[in-house]
């Protein structure tokens, strides 16, 4: 079964890992959000492709969801020492895998380019690519101003209250073509358990993504979406405050209304089952699974039962 997933943050990079353990090579295919990109000590840094990449390379840090297992700060400390900034973390082989990230975009590579280059050279069985090539930066409206994505998120630790999210260069930016084959070519279409608002938000809002998907539902491709919310609370990250504060319900029902009209199916957490009578009535077929993904094992088995159901 041809599979592709859209993916941000940590959630996506789970189940991503989840379906490329039962799939066989080749047959997932991972759109990943760029929102979140940004420029550090003249280096292309792409945290949500990192994270997946690491995660499906089997290297990534397992208590942090983020960065390279094992990895060291050698360099980071000698950047501080000369007046780099070093509030984001990047490890020594995190830093080399941008490194070579900007080589390849500097020689000409697009972003996709650059990415299947170290799919190949990592070993990665699936497909990783990236949402757009073009800029795309994901801007929080606050309280105190607004704020790139990563100066939110990790600079000021998600403290200001968010208002608003602007997509600079989404006037511009178009999807990778790869991105809309994969989802022109898919038998089963998945919205990973990621921030609705900032993760797999800015990958919908590229021109022609939800076109891509209502077409394929019309074709009778299978359009599934996972909750990254259970029992009102998001498991890692803001996604729970986020849509409190921009006027959305803090839950699985609040998630569900943003991809109505885009999905046939909702997975809910066994938490949340009691929430299957509202998915129905948002038109979609409420799936009730156990979603938290805590083990390799747990992320596989919830893979299987989204592409058995």
């Amino acid at each position: 079964m041809r599979v592709t997933l859209l993916a941000g943050g940590t959630g996506g990079a789970k189940l991503a890992h989840g379906f490329q353990q039962v799939l066989p090579p080749g047959d997932l295919s991972v759109v990943v959000n760029v929102g979140d990109d940004l420029e550090l000590f003249g280096l292309h840094v792409s945290p949500d492709v990192d994270s997946v990449l690491y995660t499906l390379a089997g290297m990534v840090n397992a208590e942090s969801g983020w960065g390279v297992a094992g990895d060291t700060w050698t360099a980071l400390r000698i950047l501080g020492r000369l007046g780099e900034p070093t509030w984001f973390r990047i490890g020594d082989a995190d830093l080399a895998i941008h490194v070579r990230r900007t080589r390849l975009l500097r020689e000409g590579a697009t972003l996709t380019q650059a990415t299947v280059d170290m799919v190949e050279s990592l070993g990665v069985p699936s497909r990783v690519l990236p949402a757009t090539d073009d800029r795309l930066r994901t801007m929080i409206q606050t309280d105190a101003g607004e704020l790139d994505f990563q100066d939110y998120f990790v600079g000021r630790r998600q403290e200001p209250e968010v208002r608003g999210i602007r997509l600079d260069g989404i006037e511009e930016a178009r999807p990778g073509e790869e991105v809309l084959i994969a989802i022109d070519t898919a038998e089963l279409l998945v919205i990973a358990p990621s921030n609705p608002l900032v993760s797999t938000g800015p990958i919908l809002a590229l021109p022609g993504i939800r076109e891509a998907f209502v077409a394929a539902g019309d074709r009778g491709i299978r359009r599934v979406a996972v909750s990254p919310i259970v029992g009102g609370r998001a498991l890692k990250g803001p996604a729970d405050r986020m849509l409190a504060s921009t006027g959305h319900e803090a839950s699985a029902i609040g998630v569900a209304r943003l991809y109505e009209g885009l999905v046939d199916t909702f997975v809910l957490d066994e938490t949340d089952a009691g929430l299957a009578p509202q998915v129905a009535a948002l038109g979609m077929t409420p799936l009730v699974l156990p979603s938290v993904m805590a083990s390799d094992e747990d992320r596989a088995a919830l893979a299987r039962a989204i592409g058995s159901a």
